[in-house]
């Protein structure tokens, strides 16, 4: 008998909530198959079987919090594995989705002037409750799976005679749900981070029509070579690493009575998931090439999405970047990322009238935001960071080498 237990994550996390159980009590289970997904206040991951055999679960249910080193499941390895009944997977699954319960309930006009019979998916339960009561279907809005009629929706439609089909009926009801580790530790770090910062947000904004112009030119090509598609967040790392380079106070963080200052730019990339936000961070930007970083803002992404980052894909970062331009935000504050000193925000990309050579022109603009801790970093730093990053993505040829090309020419 093998014991599974909770496998150690980080020196800080003591416990951490199961998520979900993949497989069930008595399964056999195949070494390495994953048999459960765990939610640290940081990440989630998944526990895989450390040998073959049954296994027997331990009794917990989904939800509930474990401690570092509880027991999570034992495997019997000495058990024979079952035979298989030789039918395909995808047999399988049909029979599977054959047991479903599903039925069709035939809408018989009462009048001639009605509309021809048509049939309607409906489960056993909401199939007997519309028979039962004479419900019209058409008056029953399906909220299961392919437009299937459940119970609840049944029950709807009798207790709203009146109501028409789409249009939500609302109840005064509460549900309380438990918060998960990770909602916790943004809650429990956002305070943190108005409360210990002297955070001030200094704003300004950059004309992307440069940038486009690159994007549209280049992007087929550019995919064609990479293998990735050649987003914004590049031009705003890429332009980002420069300037904190430039201004290397933005880039430091406090410690006690010192400051730390960094070398190299880490940037923390602020991520979106149905669970919360998440900011994995990219290493080493400032020497990363644009498909390199765009290569890593898709893995990322990608492992964000599916809730597979790890500690060590968290960790770390010395400045953020965040695009609330992606859900329609026009301006913001963004709060510090701590112990980071900044944040830069992105924005929804709009035309807009601007002055130019004194003509009003209609150009695509952002509106951009740096978040600062005023204890490390002056008025004069912050604002100085954030034209330089304006300057850099209304000039992109100086994204090569951060300097204009033609005073770098001339020494200047």
């Amino acid at each position: 008998m093998i014991d599974i237990k909770v496998p150690t994550v980080g020196e800080s996390i003591s416990e951490v909530t199961l998520l979900k159980w993949i497989k069930k009590d008595g399964d056999y289970v195949e070494r390495d198959e994953v048999i459960a997904e765990l939610e640290s206040e940081k990440a989630t991951f998944e526990v895989n079987a450390e040998k073959a055999g049954v296994i027997k679960l331990a009794s917990i249910n989904e939800g509930d919090s474990i401690k570092i080193g509880d027991l999570l499941a034992s495997i019997d390895d000495s058990a024979a594995k079952p035979a298989s009944n030789g039918k395909p997977a995808a047999e399988k699954k049909e029979e599977k989705r054959k047991t479903k319960a599903e039925v069709k309930v035939e809408v018989k006009p009462e009048t001639g002037n009605q509309e021809p019979a048509t049939d309607v998916k409906a489960t056993p339960v909401a199939a007997a409750m519309i028979a039962d009561k004479k419900v019209d279907t058409k008056k029953i809005t399906p909220s299961g799976p392919e437009g299937k009629i459940l119970k609840d929706d049944v029950l709807a439609a009798l207790s709203n005679p009146g109501r028409k089909p789409g249009i939500e009926s609302f109840s005064r009801n509460e549900k309380p749900e438990k918060m998960s580790n990770l909602r916790k530790t943004i809650s429990r770090r956002l305070v943190e981070s108005k409360n210990t910062t002297a955070m001030l947000t200094t704003f300004n904004e950059v004309n992307m029509q440069p940038v486009m112009d690159i994007r549209n030119k280049y992007k087929e090509k550019f995919k064609e070579i990479h293998g990735v598609g050649l987003g914004f967040m590049s031009f705003f790392a890429k332009a980002c690493c420069y300037a904190l380079q430039e201004w290397p106070t933005v880039n430091a963080y406090i410690d006690g009575d010192n400051l730390v200052y960094h070398d190299y730019c880490d940037i923390s990339i602020a991520v979106s998931t149905p669970r919360g936000l998440t900011v994995p961070v990219i290493r080493n930007a400032e020497s990363m090439s644009m498909a390199e970083i765009e290569k890593k803002v898709m893995e990322l992404a990608a492992k964000a999405r599916d809730s597979k980052l790890t500690t060590e894909d968290l960790t770390g970062g010395t400045f953020t970047i965040t695009n609330g331009g992606v859900f329609g935000s026009l301006l913001s504050t963004p709060i510090i990322n701590i112990p980071q000193s900044a944040i830069l925000g992105m924005h929804k990309i709009e035309e807009r009238p601007i002055a130019v050579n004194g003509q009003v022109v209609i150009k695509p603009m952002m509106y951009v935001a740096l978040s600062y801790d005023h204890r490390i970093i002056d008025g004069r730093e912050s604002v100085s960071f954030l034209v330089r990053v304006k300057e850099l993505l209304e000039n992109p040829d100086q994204l090569l080498f951060g300097k204009d090309p033609v005073k770098t020419l001339l020494e200047l």
